[in-house]
């Protein structure tokens, strides 16, 4: 994937004009992995159980998203799920990849909702997890993690509330997760993206449902029943709007599906995407 000192910086590529660090990994068709909005978060952080186990059967690419990770962050970078969605479309043209299957994490969902919805003929199949992207009141854990201010303390409580299981997150995940959002830049562009009132946040990342409805992809919502990020009610909205859509709910799960159940999501991933 990348060398071992760093593995969460992987190549770099123009997308739409952003310089975007990107992972990639195996052969085949084409997987695009979108990573959600926590403090720190990286592709890496976020899909790197994902990775291996999908580049056995397709050729993987896991950006990180402008503000996040090690993408260029431009000093007139306007944060919002357009340009999130411009710079993966940006990436695609840019590697020379005409269609891809999505799979969207939390904001990440959100991005591929919108590329599905204004790029139709790029997308093959989509994955929506734990997805933003419709009307919810704001729920107290995503403020939570909107909200993180750099300590340790602050890092405990956001992981915390990602996991259903607290022996997934413990201290020194906690410690890594802080170090990475104290990096020179990271805590700058996080602040900046979802400062207070954060519903308005919320509301700015949908599609609207009319425009879902449309959505004709083979598209595999995923849930952790326990979620308090995002809540299951999103998923199942979903499911009653998309009409090729289905539903995977993972009890005993939070908001990190792709984590707290890794071997189930990458074979039910897996599956979906090679049928």
């Amino acid at each position: 994937m990348t060398d071992t000192e760093r593995p969460e910086i992987g190549a770099t590529a123009d997308a739409n004009g952003i310089k975007t660090n990107y992972l990639e990994a195996g052969s085949g068709p084409v997987v695009i992995l979108v990573h959600g909005s926590g403090p720190g978060v990286t592709a890496y952080a976020n899909w790197r159980l994902v990775i291996p186990a999908l580049a056995e059967q397709f050729r993987v690419i896991a950006p990180d998203m402008v503000g996040f990770g090690f993408s260029e962050r431009p000093d007139n970078a306007k944060y919002g799920v357009q340009t999130w969605a411009d710079q993966v479309v940006g990436l695609m043209d840019s590697l020379g990849i005409g269609q891809a299957s999505i799979v969207g994490n939390s904001f990440g969902g959100a991005i591929a909702l919108r590329m599905a919805s204004q790029h139709p003929d790029r997308i093959n199949r989509l994955v929506l997890m734990g997805s933003m992207g419709v009307d919810f009141p704001i729920t107290e854990g995503l403020e939570r993690v909107w909200g993180y201010e750099p300590s340790f303390e602050n890092m405990r409580k956001v992981l915390d509330v990602f996991a259903y299981n607290r022996e997934l997150v413990p201290d020194e995940l906690a410690e890594v997760r802080y170090r990475a959002s104290m990096q020179p830049g990271f805590q700058e562009s996080y602040a900046a993206m979802f400062p207070a009132p954060r519903q308005r946040w919320v509301d700015e990342m949908r599609t609207p449902d009319e425009e879902i409805t449309k959505i004709t992809h083979r598209t595999l919502i995923v849930h952790g029943r326990e979620d308090e990020v995002i809540p299951l009610e999103n998923s199942i909205h979903l499911v009653q709007l998309i009409d090729n859509g289905d539903m995977h709910v993972f009890s005993h799960c939070g908001h990190w599906v792709q984590i707290e159940r890794s071997a189930d999501f990458n074979r039910l991933v897996g599956d979906f995407l090679s049928e």
